[in-house]
């Protein structure tokens, strides 16, 4: 079969890439060098976070893909596990920021909450509670099925033909060697490597400064209840630039400096989402190197879970734990032309899912227009 278009990659940024393309009427080859998603695509939240993301562009590529996420997931199969963000102020700078993020573009459609009214909403909180913002822009998917089944979709409903368990060895101008020594051909290419940078395109990654961040992430069994929304507290509003670029999140930095100084140093920010057999997803943390240790930190993991209790109690058993890995830099994504009628696609700020179907929908115009 003749293909219009060549993706290597299929994990999030790849998938984007496909629906993209097919939208246009454009036959596609999805090339991956694993027999199933075992990458970041599926090592995480599954939180397609609109609520927090950098003013401007991010915001409103998330906004953007949020609204295609809605779109596909039931003809694709997908369950929308929950939706929108219960974001709570435990410390009276928290609530500072969340009452100056509500005044912004951003906070449009959100609601803010006092304690009392948090509380109602979401009994189980046990700590400290200044207030709450509550945003319904937000969405979750179970990312270990989500993926399987999106790619699924775009093969059977969609006509996207994929290759998988052999690597792309070299990309030139109008051609893909793979590793089983099949040469495919598509006037044009699209590389969504991830944090593969020592395969393909490694001088691209060098000049934008692109290392790997690894985290560390729980699964806890049911705890008897079920959360209104994903929960985020004070740690996440540091941690993410539509919050932490506001100047009042100054002041909850410095006490935080103070009051979580190893929950800082391990990158660590509370985000709290439950599945649909009620086990609940917890993380994160954030380590950066080239190479990051294989080794998971029980320092780590419990830091996470001390967080976890500061806002909701006692803590279930871990059932799961794991750790992921993606490409990181200083940009939230990079898009470069290594070679005619290739496009080099990477999202270096760990919001593939939160980004990637309208930066593809971007890129797709860019090919469109040649």
């Amino acid at each position: 079969m003749q293909h219009d278009l060549i993706i290597v990659g299929a994990g999030i940024i790849g998938l984007a890439h496909a629906l993209a393309a097919v939208k246009r009427g454009l036959p596609v080859l999805v090339v991956d060098r694993d027999h199933q998603a075992n990458g970041a695509s599926v090592r995480n939240f599954g939180f397609v976070t609109v609520t927090g993301q950098q003013r401007g562009a991010v915001w409103q590529l998330a906004r953007r893909s949020a609204a295609i996420w809605r779109e596909i997931a039931p003809q694709a199969g997908i369950a929308l596990e929950q939706q929108g963000l219960l974001l709570v102020a435990q410390r009276a700078e928290a609530a500072d920021v969340i009452e100056a993020f509500a005044g912004t573009e951003m906070g449009d459609g959100c609601e803010r909450l006092t304690a009392a009214q948090a509380r109602q909403l979401c009994p189980m909180l046990a700590g400290d509670v200044r207030s709450a913002l509550l945003s319904h822009a937000d969405l979750r998917v179970e990312s270990r099925t989500a993926i399987p089944r999106l790619a699924g979709w775009l093969e059977r409903e969609r006509q996207v033909t994929f290759r998988r368990g052999v690597a792309a060895s070299r990309i030139e101008p109008g051609a893909v060697l793979l590793s089983d020594g099949t040469l495919v051909r598509a006037p044009q290419i699209i590389a969504c490597p991830g944090d593969d940078w020592a395969s393909l395109f490694p001088q691209d990654y060098r000049d934008a400064a692109i290392t790997r961040c690894q985290l560390q992430m729980l699964r806890l069994a049911p705890p008897g209840w079920r959360l209104p929304a994903p929960v985020m507290s004070d740690l996440s509003l540091i941690r993410y630039a539509g919050y932490a670029d506001l100047a009042e999140a100054a002041p909850l930095r410095r006490r935080l400096d103070i009051e979580a100084r190893e929950e800082l140093e391990h990158g660590i920010h509370l985000i709290v989402v439950q599945s649909a057999d009620g086990s609940l997803v917890v993380g994160d943390s954030h380590s950066y190197a080239p190479t990051p240790e294989p080794f998971a930190s029980a320092a780590v993991d419990e830091a996470i879970l001390r967080q976890y209790r500061a806002l909701f109690g006692a803590a279930p058993a871990v059932t799961h734990r794991w750790t992921g890995s993606y490409a990181s830099g200083p940009a939230h994504s990079i898009i470069r032309n290594p070679l005619p009628g290739v496009h080099l696609v990477v999202v270096t700020s760990g919001t593939g899912a939160s980004t990637g179907f309208a930066l593809a929908e971007d890129v797709m115009d860019r090919v469109m227009a040649g």
